[in-house]
């Protein structure tokens, strides 16, 4: 397994998370903690983690190898940047632990 994290700024990090888990909800598994400050996304790829903390919307996707593991950051970024569009949102995906 590997994985890659992605630390998004934004005022609004529990606002980009609920909207990533629901839109993306409607094709793929998603779920969001019940105090809205975590999710998951569980794709047929692979898997990413969101967490939202004061000012960073933190991104942690995993997948069995480097393919996947791109479907699944280009999927999550281009969504996200799409929503934060009128904030600017940049995702930059930098290699985490081998796990």
């Amino acid at each position: 397994m590997i994985e890659s994290v992605a630390n998004v700024a934004t005022d609004r990090p529990e606002r980009y998370l609920k909207q990533l888990v629901s839109h993306l909800g409607n094709t793929i598994d998603a779920e969001q903690s019940e105090d809205g400050h975590t999710g998951t996304l569980i794709f047929s790829s692979g898997a990413c983690e969101l967490s939202a903390e004061p000012g960073t919307l933190r991104l942690t996707a995993r997948a069995q190898d480097a393919e996947r593991l791109a479907a699944v950051e280009d999927v999550v970024a281009r969504h996200l940047v799409r929503f934060g569009e009128k904030d600017a949102l940049v995702v930059r995906w930098s290699e985490a632990a081998q796990v």
